[in-house]
């Protein structure tokens, strides 16, 4: 199943890649203005990840949503858990509960496909990997990030062989389908919100390939929806 997805995956961004022509890093005042929405809100969607984090245990981990992702989600048997509030279009309502705020902003932005509170365990070090397609971009922001030994935010996140030390409140907007890893370098869990947008000024071709994706991911998540649900 693994290479399947692999193989698919591969033939998907070579089209991409023939028609988009984008870096890594992206301003996201111009991207994705309505990521401000949810900066402004941070100490707000930090209380609420906080309260999320008290059911940590019954969060699931990243490969038991999406089976493909095991090399990456439990290669050093330190946890990457996904509280999904949104999944390719696909509201998660149990989850939308528990965070009342966030999914107020989310009704607020529609070009917000896929949304979760991503907790990964002290430790964490999540491989470099890539995103399946370049039709969406990511929004990421720091809820609560321990700090290092330094006082530096603990978590380093590398996009295309730059580091990134994303802290609370602060946002990094970059197109995961180049090379990326993690590291949370501290002794907490970090906790960040991660936003998949759809991306703007796309071929016209290239908007109709995502949204077939889209469909095809979205049907998959309705069938799976109950895995998504916390209790």
């Amino acid at each position: 199943m693994s290479r399947l997805y692999d193989l698919g995956v591969g033939v998907v961004r070579g089209l991409y890649d023939l028609r988009i022509h984008a870096p890594a890093h992206l301003n996201a005042e111009v991207e994705f203005p309505e990521g401000r929405r949810f900066a402004d809100q941070w100490p707000t969607l930090r209380a609420e990840a906080g309260g999320v984090m008290c059911r940590l245990q019954r969060i699931p981990r990243f490969h038991e949503l999406m089976e493909a992702q095991i090399d990456i989600s439990a290669n050093d048997g330190r946890d990457w858990r996904m509280f999904v509030l949104k999944a390719y279009g696909v509201l998660i309502a149990p989850n939308l509960a528990a965070c009342p705020t966030l999914a107020t902003l989310l009704d607020r932005t529609p070009q917000v496909l896929s949304a979760c509170l991503s907790f990964v365990a002290p430790g964490k070090h999540i491989p470099v990997h890539r995103g399946p397609f370049r039709g969406v971009l990511r929004f990421h922001l720091g809820l609560i990030v321990p700090p290092d030994a330094d006082g530096r935010p603990g978590t380093v996140l590398w996009v295309d062989g730059v580091a990134h030390r994303i802290g609370e409140g602060d946002t990094l907007l970059w197109d995961d389908t180049y090379p990326h890893e993690l590291h949370n370098a501290s002794d907490g869990v970090r906790v960040a919100l991660l936003l998949d947008v759809w991306r703007p000024h796309m071929p016209a071709d290239m908007q109709w390939l995502t949204r077939a994706i889209t469909l095809i991911a979205r049907a998959a998540v309705r069938w799976r929806h109950r895995a998504f649900a916390v209790s």
